[in-house]
């Protein structure tokens, strides 16, 4: 099974992007929504443990934790610390499961792979993109989204020019759907060829 990474900084159109592959018939593994179920459950008693009072009726209220770590770079490494070997539990067992299916190829939809050295865990890497002025549009059309908040999110991952070098493969989602559609068309043909390399 070949196992592809997809990434793209915030307001590329990566979520959409993974939508896709999942309709073209792909499993996907979302770890933005695996993040939402630990906090909703797995993770809380760890979290409420290392930051008190961000825990509501049992779940992790995600404003008040966002307000601890945002622009404090050692609770964000605390909070990693508690989140990723989880993450990685539920990756591994997504990947066990989809190679039990005998899918050919499998998605893991990773929004820090680069930052975070989740490359080694893949064979190749799809990066979304979009042109700035577009990318700046979408975050800023979001609920509660604002500059500042913005600043700090872009200031966490990789550039997106260096997201683009080290790609395998770029989605432009500048477009329509449409030409999101054929180029994971392109993709999935592509890797069907494509040597593992996995670490």
């Amino acid at each position: 099974m070949f196992v592809l990474g997809l990434t793209g900084s915030i307001g590329m159109g990566k979520s959409t992007t993974a939508k896709l592959f999942a309709e073209a018939g792909v499993p996907v593994y979302d770890a933005d929504a695996m993040v939402h179920a630990l906090y909703e459950g797995e993770a809380v008693g760890a979290i409420e443990a290392v930051f008190p009072g961000t825990t509501v009726s049992g779940k992790v209220d995600r404003q008040k934790l966002s307000a601890m770590v945002v622009n404090n770079p050692a609770a964000m490494k605390k909070l990693e610390a508690i989140v990723h070997p989880m993450l990685r539990v539920h990756e591994r067992s997504f990947l066990a499961d989809a190679e039990n299916a005998k899918a050919p190829v499998a998605v893991l939809d990773i929004p820090l792979l680069y930052e975070t050295g989740g490359e080694g865990r893949v064979d190749a890497v799809a990066v979304v993109t979009t042109t700035p002025d577009i990318q700046r549009e979408r975050i800023l059309g979001r609920p509660s989204m604002t500059a500042d908040k913005l600043a700090a999110v872009l200031a966490r991952q990789l550039p997106d020019a260096e997201k683009r070098r080290r790609a395998d493969f770029l989605v432009d989602t500048s477009h329509g759907l449409d030409p999101v559609r054929q180029r994971i068309r392109e993709i999935l043909t592509r890797v069907a060829t494509m040597p593992k390399r996995r670490i």
